[in-house]
């Protein structure tokens, strides 16, 4: 019998080959084992916000504490909206066109989802 791999969602090492998808005996779960490998690749980077809800690109976020900025006069408000957010790497993880201060790296501890 070729190695297959475990159910994504009871984890049961029982799963069998049906047409060109897996199944498994135990829950009766139905997957096809190439978008599983694809979602483990998709899922790398998580994000979270203040309240710990996931971030992706594009969302619209809320500052939720004033952020000083260094270079300028003021600093960003709470309460700030921010769309259109991408996410990367590092400590700094949200980069962002903020109105009034241009482009911005924020860390997502200091945001909510909006």
């Amino acid at each position: 019998m070729p190695d297959t791999p475990p159910c994504p969602k009871c984890n049961s090492q029982y799963a069998y080959p049906m047409d060109h998808l897996l199944v498994c005996p135990e829950c009766a779960h139905e997957w096809n084992p190439d978008d599983v490998a694809e979602e483990e690749v998709e899922t790398g980077l998580v994000v979270k916000d203040a309240n710990g809800s996931v971030l992706q690109d594009g969302d619209t976020v809320v500052v939720v504490k004033d952020l000083p900025v260094k270079g300028a006069p003021k600093p960003i408000k709470a309460g700030t909206k921010v769309k259109n957010i991408r996410l990367v790497e590092g400590d700094h993880n949200i980069d962002c066109k903020i109105d009034g201060f241009g482009s911005m790296a924020l860390k997502s501890e200091f945001v909510k989802k909006g």
